[in-house]
């Protein structure tokens, strides 16, 4: 059944680096496309990164603008060497500002006062408690100029210095004392400084933008293109293999091989592979830069990672599992609602819609009830992460403010980190949402390559070089023996000739081997042993080429395609109008199809159903008159064909089968009473041969067929 068949394939890896690389080689061809992709990727993330930075650098320069007041008044002999050492790193630091009797340090993250000597410090009363505010004069049009002017005694400033170039400080409480006009006159640089900050936090928004679009962009590009790639690939190899392959595969095992198995494919390409990288792009550079910031408070955010890791690993095994049995239930479904829908005539017949549904019912329970744990998997990990990304949070938050109290960690890091925890959290998610996808993308690239390293094809071994013109026809099948399965003989040592330009029909009960003989003789399958020669050639030397071009059949099960009846009469031959007209004339066809809504040019749609089975015939006949083979090969040709339309084929293939060689292979011995010579099959073997009035004579197995048709005794 086609869900056991199901259930079996439908086997799904979490990972194979073996697929993995396979599926990345088809981007050889696209190498410029990826390497623009992997740069817009690195640009937005970097993009990404440094927001949190510029926040940062914002908030602590020009929102807050804190100082470190150190006294320089006070003697300093008590420090210890170390202590020492560092006043004199902040002294000599451009970013410092030394006004007698103060060194105001900026506390912006960049000179960060560790807290041992912080301490050391304190101890020694160099640590001013009020806080100053201090900025530079850049021009003379600077308004903090006249604020100072107005107000002199509450700024102390270098001795002599010009206004220019000059730094001023004044106390944080005498500035908030001023009206609001002079704190932004005095304050006026921050906001400058604000201002510049938000361009640049914008400008890098636009870039992520920008980069983000062309890596969306062009990775699904890629993922198009790839799908083309495997598409054809994938319908080159399944056209050009043997029979004995296709009979092995169902319909909709190739179809969804080139549709859906592909798509996972391109998902891989668009919403994997490029999440992955970004993912883990964010990751790293979130992690490094959370210890850049403050290496104390990234050592307590890495202490919950292990936690996550273990129930991400956890869910990673839950989800497979869960997988595996959605996919299966999924294929279950799937293939019993398309049995029962192609055969729901019988269905309704046999009244069989609550049997029907009740089956359908189970399977579908089952398919909900794995949809339901896949779900659970999804909806508890997801939380779970989330708690710790807050929990995290709030730790950092507590440990970082009580940094930001004792000054070794300045707000604006504070809010930086903050934001990055989230940035790092939150890859953790999209990593393992996208799981699922990667193991739809493992699944159907095993599948996929499965099919192509597939090597079932009938070789064409063929060297001699031949022309249509000189191929007359001349069958001869010596020792024949094939078999469908291996010890299935069906073909057991047939020998027969029929010469050029003779009819020969074959008959028999069925399965006596009537239509294989059809399939060897276009080879369409191989032989066990024995040969098969056209006009003294084994068709093993026949280009496959010329041999399907010269031996044509009309198979049983009539097929034509969607189009248009002059397409299908071509079926990519390039001939003329007049040419189809001809060849449907020749098979007393024209009639009706002129007779159709738009004549030759109706569209016929799929499996021609709007015409009847007699006209599919009639047209068939007409696509074998219009390519003009050397043999002719009629399979049950006329077992679908009424009276009338049966006389009209009688009367075209009189003119249109002289001088060619023809085999037909019917049920109906009316059609083939004045075949030159008919050959009796049974147990996959001639048994009997000769004209029709001779086997009827005879009294064998001809005979009796004829009577069981006729009514005879």
């Amino acid at each position: 059944m086609a869900t056991d068949y199901f259930e079996v394939e439908d086997v799904v890896k979490s990972y194979d680096s073996r697929i993995f690389r396979r599926i990345l080689s088809y981007l050889k061809p696209y190498r410029k496309l990826a390497a623009l992709i992997i740069s817009a990727l690195m640009l937005a993330t970097v993009g990404e990164l440094l927001l949190p930075l510029i926040q940062q650098q914002v908030i602590d320069d020009a929102v807050l603008a804190r100082f470190l007041t150190i006294r320089t008044d006070k003697t300093d002999a008590a420090l210890s060497e170390a202590a020492r050492a560092y006043l004199a790193h902040l002294s000599a630091s451009p970013q410092s500002v030394a006004l007698a009797p103060y060194l105001f340090v900026p506390q912006n993250n960049k000179l960060r006062l560790p807290r041992a000597l912080e301490q050391e410090f304190v101890a020694a009363g160099l640590i001013e408690s009020e806080a100053w505010y201090v900025f530079t004069v850049k021009t003379a049009a600077d308004p903090s100029v006249a604020v100072v002017e107005a107000h002199p005694d509450l700024f102390i400033t270098e001795a002599g210095a010009p206004a220019v170039g000059c730094s001023y400080a004044i106390r944080r409480s005498d500035l908030t004392a001023l009206q609001r006009a002079e704190i932004a006159a005095v304050r006026h640089a921050d906001r400058a400084h604000i201002i510049r900050g938000v361009l640049v936090m914008l400008a890098l928004l636009i870039g992520v933008f920008l980069g983000t679009f062309v890596q969306t962009w062009h990775s699904n590009l890629v993922g198009q293109y790839v799908m083309k790639d495997l598409r054809l690939a994938l319908f080159k190899k399944t056209t050009a293999q043997s029979t004995a392959f296709l009979a092995k595969h169902p319909v909709g095992r190739l179809v969804t091989r080139l549709t859906g198995d592909v798509e996972t494919i391109n998902e891989f390409f668009t919403s994997v592979l490029i999440a992955f990288l970004k993912d883990f792009s964010i990751m790293i550079g979130a992690f490094i830069t959370l210890f850049i910031l403050s290496p104390q408070l990234a050592l307590i955010t890495a202490l919950t990672l292990p936690p996550v890791l273990v129930i991400a690993l956890v869910s990673r095994r839950k989800a497979l599992e869960a997988f595996r049995n959605q996919r299966i239930a999924s294929s279950r479904v799937n293939a019993y609602i398309s049995e029962r829908l192609s055969g729901v005539q019988v269905v309704q017949l046999f009244h069989a819609e609550q049997k029907s549904c009740r089956e359908f019912n189970e399977r579908n329970a089952e398919l909900l009830k794995a949809n339901l744990a896949e779900l659970y998997v999804f909806a508890l990990f997801r939380p779970t992460v989330e708690w710790f990304s807050t929990f995290t949070t709030a730790v950092v938050i507590a440990a970082g403010s009580a940094l930001v109290l004792n000054l070794s960690l300045s707000l604006g890091s504070l809010i930086a980190f903050v934001n990055l925890i989230g940035m790092f959290y939150f890859p953790v998610t999209d990593i393992a949402e996208k799981y699922t996808m990667l193991q739809s993308a493992m699944a159907g690239g095993e599948r996929i390559f499965a099919l192509l390293d597939t090597e079932q094809y009938i070789q064409d071994t063929g060297t001699k070089s031949l022309e249509r013109q000189q191929i007359h026809g001349h069958i001869v099948f010596s020792d024949v023996y094939f078999s469908y399965k291996a010890g299935e003989a069906v073909l057991k040592g047939l020998s027969f000739t029929v010469k050029p330009g003779e009819m020969a029909a074959i008959v028999g009960y069925t399965g006596a081997g009537k239509t294989t003989i059809t399939n060897v003789l276009t080879r369409l399958w191989d032989l066990d042993s024995g040969v098969i020669s056209l006009d003294g050639t084994p068709l093993q030397d026949i280009p496959l080429e010329v041999l399907r071009r010269s031996v044509l059949p009309v198979l049983q099960d009539v097929f034509l395609f969607s189009g248009t009846v002059a397409d299908n009469i071509r079926l990519g031959l390039p001939l003329s109008d007049e040419a189809v007209v001809q060849a449907a004339e020749a098979v007393y066809a024209d009639e009706f199809i002129r007779a159709l809504p738009e004549g030759y040019k109706t569209k016929l749609s799929e499996g021609a159903a709007n015409i009847s089975a007699g006209q599919r015939q009639l047209i068939s006949f007409a696509r074998v008159i219009a390519h003009n083979p050397a043999v002719v090969i009629l399979d049950e040709a006329t077992s679908s064909i009424d009276t009338e339309t049966e006389r009209l084929i009688q009367l075209g293939m009189q003119r249109v089968l002289a001088g060619r060689t023809s085999l037909v292979i019917a049920h109906r011995l009316s059609t083939i009473r004045h075949a030159d010579r008919i050959l009796v099959l049974s147990g996959g073997t001639v048994i009997e041969e000769g004209r029709h009035e001779e086997l009827i004579a005879r009294n064998g197995m001809y005979a009796n067929l004829y009577r069981l048709q006729f009514g005879g005794d």
